[in-house]
């Protein structure tokens, strides 16, 4: 059974939005342990970069990928 075009972009919208989340999450956890001690604001902004490269390299490797299919 394929997914519908509506289902994909829930997946999608869901995938970014938890991948969001835990970046955020995990810097505010982890950052302090290297002596690194951003504010909210700037662990929202990283957490910001973070899952624009990460939907920037899912879509470059999803093409490539579709183009060796």
């Amino acid at each position: 059974m394929t997914q519908s075009r509506r289902m994909s972009l829930i997946e999608a919208i869901t995938n970014v939005a938890v991948g969001y989340a835990l970046a955020v999450v995990t810097q505010i956890i982890v950052f302090p342990r290297f002596g690194l001690h951003p504010g909210l604001g700037e662990n929202l902004s990283l957490g910001g970069i973070f899952t624009a490269i990460s939907l920037i390299r899912g879509y470059a490797l999803r093409r490539l990928f579709e183009g060796w299919r």
